[in-house]
Formats: structure tokens, C-alpha cells, sequence
């Protein structure tokens, strides 16, 4: 492949939205498991801390001549920052304290569909029917995976306070990517996203400091604890956003949010490369119907317009 074919790929939004939810599986997974040595806030507090580290030096050459449109767009910068950056991640560590992995990617599964239902309240954006079927579709092939093919599984699924917590997490994200299309228009997306860092790691301070303070819970450093920070603050961080945002300004907020569905997917993929565990029916039945409902809303539904 030509190296000119690999750069136009590479900027291709439904790749970036695909990567997106491959780096994101891995940060459910690693929010889980590091849990005891790694406590909620703290990693949230670290994760934007050093992804901040990354993109200031992409995002330091455009403040001067940008610096008049970001600080005019002050109110849509801090709301993003303080929900995208600040609120979405945190509240889904502090609900991965307390519920299983798969609690928390169903419930993640449901963002596509509130992301759907704020842009029809408050911007009158509707979704075709096939497109409607497609957001179905997905969403039954990805509880079709985390229920392993069993109803009985789905139907004992139980909410505890994790589950709030994460449900909470949903609806902020979803109003996060819906209020993406307020960010000020001509900021350069690594400037954008620089400043989304600051305002998050700033509200996210003063609770960390109450988790060592008050709670009296700190960070447990050994090799993997310090390794899963990284990985949350290069890919899921820092990579993951650069990667969404740019998704949800070329393809919108309600198809962006359907990748999500490809998380249950990279879970099952994960699981067999990693740790040798090999897929059922149910899994090539799940995938089967989350990518049948992306094509039909990302390539079958425009086609028919």
C-alpha cells in the first residue's frame, strides 16, 4: 500500500472509531482488574494527567493564534472538559469497583441509544428507519456476547451501586459526544483537546486529593499498576479521544456512538489471543449482528437516501 493510501486510512473516521473501541475494551478491562492497587480517582487524576504530557506539545504551536477563539468559547470548553475528561471516565472506575466487567459493558452498550435520544430531544435529529434497525441490531449482538447466548444470564444481571454509577457515566457521555458539535469552531482538535485535559485534570484534583486525604487510599506501585496507568493514558486517554472527537465531527454524534457495539466484540477477541480462550457460537453470532447493524446505518442507510 502506497504510503499516501496508509495516511488517507489512517485518517478513514469509521477506522479511528474502530481503534477507538478496541483501546476502550482494554480500559474496562484494566479499570477492573487493577482495582485494589489503583484506586478510582487516582487513575482517572493520572491517566489525564499524562495524557495532558502528550498532546501539549502537539497543541502549544496553535495557542497564540487561537488563543481569542478558545477563550470566547470558554462555557462549551469547560462543560466538555469537565464531563468527557472529568466525569465519564472517573464514574466508571468508581462503578468498576464495585460491579463485574460485564455489568459495565452492557451497560455501556446502552450510550449509542441515549446519545440517539438527546440528539432527537434537543436537536430534532432523527434516525431512519433502517438506521433504527441497524442501532437494534447492534445492540442485540452485543448482548448477545455478554450474555453468552443464555437470557437466563441477562435476566439474573442484578444493579447494584456499580451499576448506578455506570449508568451514570453513560448519560455523561452521551451528552458529552451530543455537545461536541458546540466545541469552538477553528480550535485545532489537539488545542481542543489540551484544554478539555486542563479543565478535567482541575476538577479531578480536589477529589483525588480527598481519596488520599479522607479515604486514605493511595496507589499500590509496583510494575502492573504503573503499566496499566500508562496504557489508560496513551490509548484510551490520549489516543482514544483524539480518535473519537474526530469520528463524531466527520460521521455525527449518533453514528459514532454505534462503534461502542464493537467493544463486547475486541473483548471476545482479546480473550482468545490473551488468554487462550476460544469463542462459542454465540460470540460469531454477536459479532455477526453488531457489524450487520453498523453496515446497515454507516454504508447501507446513506445509500438509500
Amino acid at each position: 500500500m502506497a504510503p499516501e493510501s496508509r495516511a488517507h486510512l489512517l485518517r478513514h473516521p469509521y477506522l479511528l472509531l474502530t481503534l477507538t473501541a478496541l483501546f476502550w475494551s482494554g480500559n474496562m478491562v484494566l479499570g477492573r482488574a487493577i482495582r485494589a492497587d489503583v484506586p478510582p480517582f487516582a487513575l482517572a487524576f493520572w491517566r489525564w494527567s499524562l495524557a495532558l504530557l502528550l498532546v501539549l506539545p502537539l497543541a502549544l504551536p496553535h495557542l497564540r493564534s487561537q488563543w481569542p477563539i478558545l477563550r470566547k468559547g470558554w462555557k462549551p470548553v469547560v462543560l466538555l472538559g469537565v464531563l468527557g475528561v472529568g466525569c465519564y471516565n472517573t464514574f466508571a472506575y468508581i462503578a468498576l469497583q464495585y460491579t463485574a466487567a460485564t455489568n459495565g459493558v452492557l451497560l455501556n452498550s446502552f450510550i449509542p441509544i441515549a446519545t440517539i435520544a438527546l440528539s432527537w430531544a434537543f436537536l430534532g435529529k432523527r434516525l431512519r428507519p433502517i438506521e433504527g434497525l441497524g442501532v437494534a441490531l447492534s445492540f442485540v449482538g452485543a448482548a448477545t456476547i455478554i450474555c453468552r447466548g443464555d437470557l437466563d444470564v441477562l435476566a439474573g444481571l442484578t444493579l447494584n451501586r456499580g451499576d448506578l454509577w455506570m449508568l451514570a457515566a453513560v448519560l455523561v457521555w452521551a451528552v458529552y459526544t451530543v455537545g461536541l458539535q458546540w466545541r469552538p469552531a477553528g480550535v485545532d482538535p489537539m488545542l481542543m483537546l489540551a484544554a478539555m485535559t486542563v479543565v478535567g485534570v482541575l476538577a479531578l484534583a480536589p477529589a483525588y486529593a480527598w481519596e488520599m486525604v479522607a479515604e486514605g487510599r493511595h496507589i499500590n506501585v509496583r510494575a502492573g499498576s504503573l503499566a496499566g496507568i500508562a496504557y489508560v493514558a496513551v490509548f484510551p486517554g490520549f489516543l482514544g479521544y483524539v480518535f473519537y472527537n474526530r469520528g463524531v465531527a466527520e460521521v455525527g454524534a449518533n453514528k459514532a456512538s454505534l462503534f461502542i457495539h464493537l467493544m463486547p466484540v475486541f473483548g471476545t477477541l482479546l480473550s482468545a489471543l490473551l488468554l487462550g480462550e476460544v469463542p462459542h457460537l454465540y460470540h460469531y453470532a454477536g459479532i455477526a449482528l453488531i457489524f450487520a447493524g453498523i453496515y446497515l446505518t454507516t454504508v447501507l442507510g446513506p445509500r438509500l437516501k
